[in-house]
């Protein structure tokens, strides 16, 4: 008798503008992992961002959050695009995403920046810098802060106009995303930065107190606290000293974007958002780019290193997650690069025959 292969679900959210070409490659690519390593996965597509304002006036429907509930994991491509730049906030593609990080209480957002040897030359680092090495995770407190707090316009007493917004941090989500970021550090160099604004923010002197705090767990960790602006200089000046970098939403959102052009393009740069469960929501980095879209330019890799990461955290499958990482190192390796990232000698190839090259050496 055959063994039956083990059948994962994963809704699929392509989204707007180059979302569902580089959607389309990581699907390709999880497709021929299932078939080298004995799984097999039922896809289930639903609408987000600005397609999904098109069809149901929200950007993130009722349907594809339910879809998503009932699922093993969520691989999504990009939101947004020029032509909803307009509406106002609760209603932009944008605002979908925050939906879904939250409907499925998502509070953690993984973000790797590594350099591969391939593309040293396209990082704008120098190489005296990058020969050293880069690779640092960011993990993003990612439903809580700013972004979540209350938001307001006002009229002051004299008459004028003002908005403010919230940063709110209670301190169970400190402790959570704390102790994920000590445990993510013990399984990799062992050294923690804690990112924050302590001497400005009173919230920031609250996220430090509890990290510390904390930290006691974890004696074995090298902690150590950077303010946001120091950590954004030395990240472009040693990046070298980063293993594993913990911070709020805000901050994690900016420093995430600088790291990812570290690497040669923010193209590269995948990410995984988790919860207290296995289920999780893997994206790339980098936004719709609707200039490009359907001009088979797109950089899929972030969106296929996304699959790996899906794989990794969600499914337990490290062997084949390694593949995809392995395959994706031997494309560059060989001198195939999209636009975004080729260096002098490259062959630039489109975003189709990306994924192309990428299941051909699984």
């Amino acid at each position: 008798m055959f063994a039956m292969k083990k059948t994962y679900n994963i809704a699929v959210l392509p989204g707007d503008g180059i979302g569902p070409e580089v959607v389309k490659q990581a699907v390709k690519v999880l497709n021929k992992t299932g078939e080298k390593f004995g799984f097999y996965i039922e896809y289930s597509y639903a609408d987000i961002g600005g397609i999904a304002i098109e069809k149901t006036g929200t950007p993130l429907p009722d349907e594809t959050l339910e879809l998503c509930k009932s699922s093993d994991a969520v691989l999504m491509g990009a939101v947004g695009g020029y032509e909803w730049d307009n509406l106002p906030g609760d209603k932009r593609p944008e605002a979908g995403l925050l939906k879904i990080r939250s409907g499925l209480g998502l509070f953690a957002n993984y973000r790797p920046a590594v350099i591969y040897s391939p593309l040293i030359g396209a990082s704008p680092l120098q190489e005296r810098i990058t020969k050293k090495g880069v690779d640092i995770l960011i993990l993003r407190e990612l439903t809580g802060g700013i972004y979540f707090g209350e938001k307001k316009r006002i009229t002051t007493k004299t008459g004028e106009q003002a908005a403010y917004d919230t940063m709110i941090y209670r301190r169970s989500e400190v402790e959570r995303i704390a102790r994920l970021a000590f445990e993510t550090a013990r399984m990799r160099r062992g050294k923690l930065t804690s990112v924050d604004k302590a001497n400005v923010l009173e919230v920031s002197r609250f996220w430090r107190e509890i990290v510390i705090e904390v930290s006691k767990e974890y004696p074995d960790i090298e902690l150590n606290h950077l303010y946001v602006d120091n950590a954004a200089m030395q990240l472009v000046i040693h990046p070298e000293q980063f293993d594993v970098i913990v911070t709020g939403n805000m901050f994690g959102d900016i420093l995430s974007d600088e790291a990812a052009m570290l690497t040669g393009s923010i193209g590269m740069l995948p990410s995984a958002s988790l919860g207290e469960s296995s289920l999780g929501l893997y994206e790339p980095v980098h936004g719709s780019a609707p200039d490009i879209a359907g001009r088979d330019m797109a950089n899929p890799l972030a969106t296929i290193l996304s699959a790996a990461m899906l794989l990794r955290y969600s499914f337990k499958l490290e062997p084949a997650a390694k593949a995809i990482e392995d395959a994706v190192e031997k494309v560059l390796e060989d001198n195939l690069m999209t636009c975004d990232i080729a260096t002098e000698n490259a062959k630039v190839i489109g975003c189709e025959q990306m994924g192309d090259e990428v299941v051909a050496r699984i």
